[in-house]
């Protein structure tokens, strides 16, 4: 197994998390930005407020791109082990 194929597994596993985390992320950011300035106008000061949309959001989300995060998974899953072969070797 060469160092240039590690690195291309590596990089290749990297961009997969990032797909699958992205819209996860995003969504948390976007929800949590619309909550801080909404408390910024009123003034409310209160911590735990963003907890529940943040949630809530995620899940949706979830719900929303999992059968594109799951395809996306078991893509990167098959090509590994259809692989398997050369790093064997």
């Amino acid at each position: 197994m060469s160092d240039g194929l590690i690195v291309s597994l590596g990089r290749e596993a990297l961009m997969t998390v990032l797909l699958v985390a992205g819209p996860m992320l995003g969504l948390g950011l976007l929800v949590g930005l619309i909550v801080s300035v909404f408390q910024a106008t009123t003034q409310i000061q209160e911590q735990t407020l963003t907890f529940i949309p943040k949630i809530l959001a995620v899940l949706g989300g979830a719900i929303l791109f999992g059968p594109w995060m799951l395809r996306i998974m078991t893509d990167f899953a098959l090509r590994l082990l259809g692989e398997m072969h050369t790093f064997v070797r």
